[in-house]
């Protein structure tokens, strides 16, 4: 057995490796750019070596420093996770070379399907359905256009280098067949170095469905059964589950089968997925499920195989990798129950899921109900160098509608903040009607992309609450809420009087005594963290709204509080200064904009905690103010 493990990656993967490698007895070696030098996998790892700048292309992608670092710290073996240089033959070679294991297929079998044209034609062979389209070497526009009016529109054009969604075009109709064939190829040069495309006919209603193999160097080779990963945006994965809703015995196993055989095409060894387009116009049906690629590595949902079989994929890799045989035959391994996981990102789903970066000032992604695999924690900072994954969170039930119900209520009681995060999107992605009944598609999340991301709201209730607090301290003659024109709720009499909250940044007028007839009520999962409210996986920053027109974050008597993470650009007022409510103390800049700090009342300034330029965290006090008499 490899005794010590260095990990070429970060992030959720690395940590996922470690917790594995530890509880196996191998020691671990983490390797980290600028930009993560305190990171979890950093400090979860045993040693840990620098290598370079915080640009991926000058650290992670370095398999010379990766090499080096290994052999610097008496580490036998690299595992390479996935992304990064997990798929790259050269790498894999260059580790063997050097006289190091590699936790991984070996080189042939990852250049084998590296390429998508050469793949099909290998699956072809090997009596793997693949499907209709043309893998020719002719790339003219116009022998490519002429296949194309063959296969019959929309056709696929694909990237035959491509992966992760890049290099492909769905073509509707022949007259935007050369436009899209430029874009195509465009995007395909800049990404993997390679114009070269294929076609294929486009499924109508695609399902994706991938096989989980795994092979050793002893000749065996089994499947883990089968995954859906059709919820996907943009042809990025989104949710993914085991095993796939509406898949019979007997498609199963004929779908399996065929896998083993492609595995078996390249003699494989380690794990390994084959991805699958199904025509689930008519259900699942074998004739209708067609090869797509082969992913030569763990992949990023490999977790909820691993909650349906009880097999460690990871413990697996370092076994097999150190030459023993697959622990379990095929007759052993067996399907129990359903997991599903959805994929939590740093992204604003309101702004295009466009990434958002900062430091989680708070972050609660921890459920009783669920398995969560992060490399981040609170305090840790999301930079935009790499890929923005917060956390996977798995749910495993004895039924699929459980495991929904399960997943729903863990993503909804997500707790992020300042930095956006898209859990909001997850809980009403699981709620979806096609989802939930198992009819789902590749195209379902854009054919109702508009309710998915329709920004989220408080219910009513939680203002409600919010306000009767506010109105408790007044009646306990708290000047917080005097000052801020809230007032004139006395115990065991008959008042109401409204509150005005701004919540990010928005007013709201708020009945106190609401009685809770809300419809979104029944639903909601909710908690507050000093000022803000979590409710079904969205972050609301909730204020009260000053007589004066301005909201601040202010404590108790005067004293000014941070509202979220930022830099003070300005400061207006100095210690023993004399100030009117109003007026401007100092400015905070956050998130790319701008908030005043007001005085709340008349009075003097008589604590000055910040100053220009100062980097300060939520809730900090920055000043004091003093009432007058």
């Amino acid at each position: 057995m490899i005794s010590k493990l260095l990990i070429a990656n970060r992030g959720e993967i690395a940590c996922r490796i470690i917790r594995t490698a530890r509880a196996m007895g191998v020691a671990t070696v983490a390797v980290y750019s600028d930009a993560d030098a305190k990171a979890l996998h950093v400090r979860s790892a045993d040693e840990a070596v620098h290598i370079g700048p915080s640009p991926a292309a000058e650290s992670y992608l370095i398999g010379e420093k990766i090499i080096a670092a290994a052999k610097q710290t008496g580490a036998e073996a690299i595992h390479p996770g996935y992304g990064f240089l997990s798929e790259n033959a050269d790498f894999a070679q260059s580790v063997i070379d050097a006289g190091l294991i590699w936790v991984g297929p070996k080189p042939d079998s990852i250049r084998a399907m590296g390429l998508k044209d050469a793949a099909k034609q290998l699956m072809m062979d090997a009596g793997v359905p693949v499907t209709p389209g043309y893998l020719g070497e002719d790339q003219s526009v116009e022998r490519l256009s002429k296949e194309a009016d063959a296969i019959g529109y929309p056709v696929l054009i694909k990237a035959v280098a491509g992966g992760g969604g890049k290099g492909m075009r769905k073509v509707d109709a022949p007259e935007n067949f050369a436009a899209d064939l430029e874009s195509c190829r465009r995007e395909a040069k800049a990404s993997f170095g390679n114009d070269e495309v294929l076609l294929e006919k486009w499924i109508t209603s695609p399902r994706h469905i991938e096989v989980q193999v795994f092979g050793d160097s002893h000749g065996n080779i089994v499947h883990l059964f089968e995954r859906d990963c059709s919820l996907q945006r943009r042809h990025q994965k989104v949710i993914e589950e085991a095993p796939a809703p509406g898949m019979d015995e007997g498609t199963r196993e004929e779908i399996c089968a065929a896998a083993v055989r492609a595995a078996k095409a390249v003699d494989y060894e380690g794990a390994g997925t084959i991805e699958f387009i199904a025509d689930a116009s008519e259900g699942l049906r074998a004739d209708r499920i067609f090869f797509m690629e082969m992913n030569t590595r763990l992949q990023v949902e490999h977790p909820v195989t691993e909650e349906i079989t009880g097999v460690d994929l990871v413990e697996w890799q370092l076994r097999v990798a150190s030459g023993e045989p697959i622990p379990l035959k095929q007759d052993e391994l067996s399907i129990n129950g359903h997991a599903i996981e959805a994929r939590l990102y740093a992204e604003d789903p309101v702004k295009g899921f466009l990434p958002s970066t900062g430091r989680l000032e708070w972050m609660n992604v921890s459920d009783h109900f669920a398995r969560v695999d992060t490399g981040v924690e609170r305090g840790s900072d999301v930079t935009p160098f790499y890929d923005p994954m917060i956390a996977k969170v798995i749910c495993h039930a004895d039924d699929r509608a459980d495991s929904i119900t399960a997943l729903r209520r863990s993503t909804g009681n997500v707790q992020v903040w300042p930095v956006k995060q898209n859990a909001w999107f997850l809980f009403r992605l699981l709620d979806l009607e096609e989802f939930k009944t198992g009819t789902m598609t590749t195209g379902s999340i854009a054919n109702h992309i508009d309710d998915l991301i329709a920004p989220p709201t408080l219910p009513k209730l939680s203002l409600a609450l919010y306000a009767e607090d506010l109105l408790y301290a007044d009646a306990w003659g708290d000047s917080f809420a005097r000052q801020s024109g809230i007032g004139g709720l006395r115990l065991n009499a008959d008042h109401k009087q409204s509150v005005r909250l701004l919540v990010d940044g928005e007013e709201f007028e708020v009945d106190p005594t609401f009685d809770g007839d809300d419809p979104a009520f029944d639903l909601t999962i909710q908690s507050h963290v000093g000022k803000f409210y979590f409710c079904n996986g969205a972050t609301f920053h909730v204020q009260p709204f000053r007589h004066d027109g301005f909201g601040t974050a202010s404590a108790a008597d005067g004293a000014i509080l941070a509202p979220m993470p930022g830099k003070v650009i300005a400061v207006d007022v100095s210690e023993g200064q004399t100030v009117k409510a109003g007026d401007r103390l100092m400015v905070l800049e956050a998130m790319k904009m701008e908030h005043a700090l007001t005085a709340p009342f008349d009075g003097t300034v008589t604590e000055l905690s910040a100053s220009q330029d100062a980097q300060v965290q939520v809730e900090a006090v920055l000043c004091v103010v003093e009432p007058s008499e």
